[in-house]
């Protein structure tokens, strides 16, 4: 076989593989831009045109085979095919500025755009439908689009000052809390009191009475803690706070609660000197809160709607405080297996080996009014 001498660049006629040819021209262009530093990413619809053309190339360079291939007009495979072969290549297939070379030049005077400047900054909410009527009664020729179109203009520059749009009727409120926050992502609860949903409900027994119904709902076991008042307030919410860390057969690490205003003040400062975590939720988002709010439920099923409603608040709270110790200690769970919450909480501290002091001190106390219930049955 003959050999070409060295430095003889090699020939090839034909192409042997598909889109060699395309490929031989390209990158003679490619490597230059490379080296220039100008080499960049094509956009997708850039990536898109040069899939067809790399289609018409290796297909025989058929215009309107390629055209009923893809479904495209003639007209505008050519235009893509004249802005590649131009030597713009692939980068030359990129979307381009339709904007008109020549564009509609302002039609209006330097005294008609004083004359809706000072009328606009005397009247800042009139827009061009009222404007127009009365520069057209103080003698101006201009029709209300040309009016709206002095307003942008004058908004582009910046030279019209616009008045506010916050709402005057409204109190700005401050977005910053002294304590709560947002409940992180990664936060789990792995044993109980690392998260208790605290939520108020509203209870009509009679028209006219309305009391104020207090649920503290532990996610990890399912405990409740119930109170109601006559209001809830800042101070109302405050005093229950007190009485869930003392009823709670565990330790209170968190709190999740609604941006309602009696989780504010009074209560938010008693847990910040008690080093409990408050976790206010979004707007709107009362999903989160979804075990306390079913735990709202139970109650009005179980206990408002079938008691007769007593004459005062004490003894109401003495039936609700029965209801409490039987849903904890008697009432079987179903998304705890069919166990209470005390059973399921001794169970999971008979597993640990550091059990929350509070629940050795307390959880005996409430081992009690099971026994003395399964006696009664």
């Amino acid at each position: 076989m003959k050999r070409l001498p060295r430095g003889v660049p090699m020939q090839v006629y034909g192409s042997i593989v598909p889109g060699a040819a395309t490929i031989a021209r390209l990158l003679p262009q490619q490597a230059n831009e490379a080296r220039r530093g100008k080499s960049r990413a094509l956009s997708k619809e850039a990536r898109e045109r040069y899939r067809k053309i790399q289609w018409y190339e290796e297909h025989g360079r058929r215009v309107r085979l390629t055209c009923r291939h893809f479904g495209i007009s003639s007209s505008t495979f050519y235009k893509w095919l004249r802005r590649y072969q131009s030597g713009g290549g692939p980068a030359g297939l990129e979307e381009r500025s339709r904007r008109p070379q020549r564009v509609r030049q302002p039609s209006w005077d330097h005294e008609l755009v004083q004359a809706v400047q000072r009328l606009r900054e005397r009247h800042p909410r009139w827009g061009k439908d009222k404007l127009a009527p009365m520069l057209r009664a103080a003698g101006w020729e201009c029709s209300t689009s040309k009016v709206g179109r002095i307003i942008a203009a004058l908004k582009k520059q910046g030279t019209l000052v616009e008045a506010p749009l916050g709402d005057p009727w409204r109190v700005s409120r401050p977005h910053k809390r002294p304590h709560a926050v947002r409940k992180p992502r990664d936060y789990t609860v792995r044993a109980p009191g690392e998260l208790v949903q605290v939520d108020t409900a509203d209870i009509r027994p009679l028209p006219g009475v309305i009391r104020k119904h207090f649920t503290a709902r532990d996610v990890f076991s399912r405990w409740d803690v119930l109170d109601v008042h006559f209001q809830a307030t800042a101070r109302t919410a405050a005093d229950f706070l007190e009485v869930l860390v003392a009823r709670a057969p565990f330790t209170i690490r968190a709190i999740q609660i609604d941006g309602g205003s009696e989780f504010k003040a009074d209560f938010e400062l008693l847990c910040q000197q008690r080093g409990i975590h408050l976790f206010v939720l979004p707007p709107r988002s009362p999903k989160l809160n979804g075990s306390v709010e079913r735990a709202q439920r139970t109650h009005r099923e179980e206990f408002y709607n079938v008691i007769d409603w007593p004459g005062s608040i004490t003894e109401l709270r003495r039936l609700l405080r029965r209801q409490e110790i039987v849903y904890n200690t008697i009432r079987p769970h179903q998304s705890l297996g069919y166990l209470t919450p005390l059973a399921f909480l001794q169970r999971h501290y008979k597993q640990k080996t550091d059990r929350d002091p509070l629940a050795a001190a307390r959880l005996p106390s409430y081992a009690q009014h099971l026994s003395t219930e399964r006696r009664s049955v």
